[in-house]
């Protein structure tokens, strides 16, 4: 079993920056731990993600060069920092633990999610 809890999310006006955190407990080994977002009427995402083993890394195509998800293993602490954020960035942020990083029909444990608003 893995326990995800996010936060971090909040209002943040065009240009900005925020940065979301996953705490991570219990066996997620072997995962690729990542992030989700589900913007209103759209589907859910996936925007970024880290294998466990070998450290390879995810981001959508939309986030390349702004977004950066890194890991503090000592604290159990997945981050996404988010730069250069654009009005899109509207959704509900999710942290996961799957076996891929891209599908979400495959993430096994879903964290409550964090909300981010454009304030423009």
């Amino acid at each position: 079993y893995v326990r995800l809890v996010e936060s971090g999310g909040g209002s943040v006006q065009a240009g900005g920056s925020l940065r979301l955190s996953c705490v991570l407990s219990g066996s997620y080994g072997g995962y690729c731990i990542g992030w989700f977002r589900q913007a209103p009427g759209k589907e859910r995402e996936a925007v970024a993600g880290v294998y466990t083993v070998g450290g390879s890394m995810y981001y959508a195509d939309s986030v390349k060069g702004r977004f950066t998800i890194s890991r503090d293993n000592a604290k159990g602490t997945l981050y996404l920092q988010m730069n250069n954020l654009k009005p899109e960035v509207t959704a509900m942020y999710s942290c996961s633990a799957a076996p891929s990083c891209q599908s979400q029909v495959l993430v096994s444990y879903w964290g409550q999610g964090t909300q981010v608003t454009d304030s423009s």
